[in-house]
């Protein structure tokens, strides 16, 4: 499998959201839609989006889901320690970003635990469970194209912050080690800023560097 990505910032708080698209049969997946962007919503039109992927249920990497699934019809799929939270406006933060406002009805089609994979292209993606930013946090890894798109619990230089309801800096410690412990080099992509590999934060971010001393 051959995968190529493109990648939109969204959102008032610059939400890297990601398509995927298997180069081989033209399948696409979306990762982490922050908000329903008519240039994302324009560049999915026509094509076979399979799946959503969503890292963890913090509204600005899910308020694009509805319109997408509307569009293409693409199935949601989240941990499955995560899904409930989707549905939960105080947990997922939008009553504190939007107070006052509804929150649109958005649900999981498909939930999967830890190292559970779904086909996809020529291959498939897998699921593994990071909690820490959240309690149902996870990455989501194209192990032929070594690449590993991580939310917001590992970042370029940092990692994510775990003071929101249900955070845990003792499982973010557990999940950068996890994350550390794969063996060889992967094109990480995180749910803010620029991307990086997986040696580079081995080497330099010192989240990493501690926490993969932590190993469990």
């Amino acid at each position: 499998m051959s995968i190529k990505i493109e990648t939109f910032v969204l959102g008032e708080i610059e939400t890297n959201t990601y398509v995927v698209t298997d180069s081989e049969t033209g399948e696409c997946a979306v990762v982490d839609p922050a908000v329903a962007d008519s240039a994302l919503l324009n560049f999915l039109e026509g094509r076979n989006v399979r799946y959503i992927l969503l890292t963890h249920a913090h509204f600005d990497h899910i308020l694009g889901v509805p319109s997408i699934k509307e569009l293409t019809g693409a199935e949601t799929v989240i941990c499955a320690d995560e899904a409930e939270r989707l549905k939960d406006g105080e947990k997922n933060l939008f009553l504190l970003q939007f107070p006052g406002e509804k929150m649109p009805e958005i649900t999981a089609d498909i939930t999967l635990g830890d190292n559970e994979s779904l086909p996809f292209g020529g291959g498939s993606v897998k699921l593994m469970r990071t909690p820490g930013h959240t309690p149902g946090g996870c990455c989501y890894i194209f192990g032929k194209d070594r690449v590993i798109f991580t939310g917001d619990t590992l970042f370029r230089l940092s990692a994510g912050r775990t003071d929101f309801p249900g955070g845990s800096a003792r499982e973010e410690v557990r999940s950068l080690s996890k994350i550390a412990s794969l063996a060889g080099d992967y094109r990480v992509l995180p749910g803010h800023g620029e991307e990086t590999t997986l040696d580079f934060e081995r080497q330099f971010n010192r989240y990493v560097r501690v926490h993969a001393r932590s190993k469990q």
